[in-house]
């Protein structure tokens, strides 16, 4: 089962960070479309560590990093081939896949940052609680680490580009967004942790 987590975590992180070039609009809410993937990696962050362990967890986090590292390294050199006669979509093949060194870096640290403190946070409280109330342990630490990635993402993608009051509008209807998902999303933490362990004990 590890393996099928650890590669969905790794797919959807990868995932995440193409479809952030899309803005979709919920009510008030304007949020790139990677919103929808992105959360979901730390509630399997928690599934991995709460059945297989912090450093098992670790491990997930730093291979994610590492494989985000490959992507934008390759994703630069077919942007940077010249392109052939018969395709005309460079232009727009580079703005959806290149992105700016700016967006990458606010990306690449908010995600290192906010992945090991929410492995961190789990743990902690999983060392206080055993392995009962994971509903608390599951909300805390995601809820917390998404506000660390998501005013480290969007102040070192935007300082300096939006006013200051447009870019705490952005962390603020981000970070909602992100906690309405965390909330959503617990009880799919109790089911596959059940699924997981059932995997494991056969």
């Amino acid at each position: 089962m590890f393996i099928y987590l650890n590669a969905l975590f790794v797919g959807l992180l990868l995932l995440s960070n193409i479809l952030a070039v899309k803005l979709f609009q919920i009510g008030e809410f304007i949020l790139p479309g990677a919103e929808i993937v992105y959360v979901v990696t730390y509630l399997l962050t928690d599934v991995i560590g709460e059945v297989y362990g912090k450093n098992t967890a670790r491990k997930t986090v730093q291979a994610g990093f590492i494989t985000q590292l490959l992507a934008v390294f390759f994703i630069f050199i077919v942007v940077h081939l010249p392109a052939a006669p018969a395709f005309g979509l460079q232009s727009e093949f580079e703005q959806i896949l290149g992105g700016s060194f700016r967006v990458i870096a606010a990306s690449l640290l908010s995600y290192i940052a906010s992945q090991h403190l929410d492995v961190s946070i789990f743990h902690r409280l999983r060392a206080s609680h055993g392995e009962k109330k994971l509903w608390i342990r599951n909300n805390v630490s995601t809820m917390t680490s998404q506000l660390i990635d998501t005013s480290l993402f969007i102040t070192i993608a935007f300082w300096g580009i939006v006013p200051l009051r447009v870019l705490l509008g952005m962390i603020v209807t981000q970070y909602i967004f992100k906690l309405i998902i965390a909330i959503i999303d617990t009880p799919f933490a109790y089911l596959l942790v059940k699924w997981a362990r059932k995997l494991e004990a056969k």
